[in-house]
């Protein structure tokens, strides 16, 4: 096993007096971190464990999913300071050991990362034992034996050292060295997200609410991510104070779970957002969520990237132009090419047919446009080549709008492909029906 901690040091007091650093003298309860931040760290693992003034993070089996521990670590690095929030990392193998080590960290330049166990008993012998947070009683009495750091520690024989500090610190170390197991507590994500978060002041532009939305955006990506999840739907809720609540719906072409795709389209609608009232708090909650179908980008040729390009563009016109000005076209079962789409209010584009049918252009002539025939050929700035045909549809007898064509596809003479029919009812003749490219 292989554990990540992130340990946020006391923030300063409300009056603005700095906290004191942890020691021996102090237990700390810092409430650090909340449900939101375990619902992140879902995006790099389900296994998380929140700890006092810590979170903790199983990640021996992510490591080949995101690249590698750097990878990772970068990962986690570039999320807290999008985030705004400053915590000391550390890895180590066994949990209790991680979090001491992140605890005696002070910047990402003296982190200790110790990818297996020889690594972690080397780094925990220079540890401080203030890093341990021992209660007050113990503490004192530690401090009066002159130990200073876990090695001290460690270099006196054992039966004394629990003679004297109790059972409960030899279980400690024994623990953080992997000599007897330590199961812990795993966070349990909710079956449904809703998560809030107040304002340090209150803010009276809608478009500066998007960077303390993204803590909450994260969190509901690292949730979707150990769910195997994505949403259509979510709602932002800006909270004024007194009742008053401002509900910023977000609704999507096709099911989402990328942090990056949200944070757009949620920027999109703040923009152009005027607050009733300054908002005090924020809450984001996704009521329903489905399955997540993963799709190989590499094998469909790319396909996967621009179909998710295409989503988020439309989605994101959607957010800033209103849903009345893009709709999406729905099939409809009809033959005739002008009435085989509808319409319709979702944006996720036309679906395939559950039939095979002959290629068909995305650009239709309405109305068809009359072709020049000369010796029965059509034409068109010139002879047009025939190059698959006929294919005939007959179909619309019933709504008295009966067509009876005959289609083929052509070129012209500057090598553009067209969708053409003939018409063999009099008084006949060929019509331009659409464009291939």
């Amino acid at each position: 096993m292989l554990w990540l901690a992130l340990y946020c040091p006391t923030r300063p007091t409300a009056d603005g007096e700095a906290a004191s650093p942890p020691d021996a003298s102090v237990t700390r309860t810092t409430a650090f971190p909340t449900p939101a931040l375990a619902c992140w760290a879902g995006r790099y693992t389900p296994y998380v464990n929140l700890a006092p003034a810590a979170l903790r993070l199983e990640v021996a089996a992510s490591l080949r999913l995101f690249g590698g521990l750097p990878t990772l670590l970068h990962l986690v690095r570039e999320d807290l300071a999008a985030m705004d929030i400053s915590a000391q990392l550390a890895v180590a193998a066994t949990p209790l050991a991680a979090l001491w080590l992140a605890r005696a960290g002070t910047s990402e330049a003296n982190e200790a990362i110790c990818p297996d166990l020889s690594a972690t008993r080397t780094a925990l012998a220079a540890v401080p034992l203030a890093a341990m947070e021992l209660a007050p009683p113990l503490a004192q009495r530690v401090e009066g034996f002159g130990l200073r750091r876990i090695g001290d520690a460690l270099a006196l024989p054992r039966a004394s050292l629990g003679a004297r500090l109790g059972k409960p610190f030899l279980i400690d170390l024994a623990r953080a060295l992997g000599e007897i197991a330590d199961p812990q507590p795993w966070f349990v994500f909710p079956e449904r997200f809703e998560q809030g978060l107040e304002l340090p002041a209150p803010v009276e532009a809608a478009p500066v609410l998007l960077f303390a939305a993204r803590r909450l955006i994260v969190a509901l990506a690292g949730w979707l991510a150990a769910r195997n999840a994505a949403v259509r739907e979510i709602e932002c809720l800006i909270d004024h104070g007194h009742g008053l609540i401002t509900s910023v719906p977000l609704a999507f072409s096709a099911p989402v779970h990328t942090a990056a795709h949200i944070e757009r389209v949620l920027k999109e609608r703040l923009d152009t957002l005027v607050l009733s009232a300054p908002a005090l708090a924020l809450r984001l909650r996704a009521q329903e969520a489905e399955t997540r179908e993963e799709r190989s980008h590499a094998l469909f040729d790319g396909v996967g990237q621009r179909h998710e390009a295409l989503a988020e563009l439309m989605d994101r016109l959607v957010a800033r132009l209103g849903p009345q000005a893009v709709q999406g076209l729905a099939c409809h079962a009809d033959h005739r090419p002008e009435r085989a789409s509808r319409a319709s209010p979702d944006q996720s584009g036309i679906k395939p047919a559950a039939t095979t049918m002959p290629p068909r252009p995305l650009w239709l002539v309405d109305p068809p446009e009359a072709l020049r025939e000369t010796h029965g050929r059509p034409q068109r700035a010139g002879p047009l080549a025939l190059l698959a045909g006929p294919e005939r549809i007959e179909s619309g007898w019933w709504d008295g709008l009966d067509a009876r064509r005959d289609y083929f596809i052509a070129i012209d003479s500057d090598g553009r492909w067209l969708w053409i029919f003939r018409d063999p009812r009099p008084p006949g003749g060929w019509f331009l029906h659409g464009w291939f490219a």
